[in-house]
């Protein structure tokens, strides 16, 4: 763990344009890792992270919900039409029988 105040001068040298040796920089890189870790942690972004993939996960559940109700209409909506040309086709053969007149 880098101590804040060497982070805080580090960075400070990093902003102010002068050159970072491998070593400084590498500290540099890990103080600015710690500092979003306690930021992070601060805004509560791992349990925003988290109740994003609950709602992800109960997003796609309702997306596969959907799509088997979708598919089930559809199926429906097929077995009406069939159902519609079939009466269609029983009136037409209705229509047509000659029906015997009373004597």
């Amino acid at each position: 763990m880098i101590p804040d105040d060497l982070g805080r001068h580090l960075h400070d040298r990093a902003t102010q344009g002068e050159p970072l040796s491998a070593e400084d920089q590498a500290q540099l890189e890990a103080w600015y890792a710690a500092q979003d870790r306690v930021e992070m942690e601060a805004l509560g972004v791992a349990e925003m992270a988290k109740d994003t993939t609950i709602l992800q996960t109960q997003i796609d559940s309702a997306t596969m919900h959907l799509t088997t109700i979708s598919r089930r209409i559809q199926k429906t909506a097929a077995e009406n039409a069939a159902l519609r040309r079939e009466i269609n086709m029983l009136r037409h053969q209705l229509a047509t029988q000659t029906v015997p007149q009373p004597a």
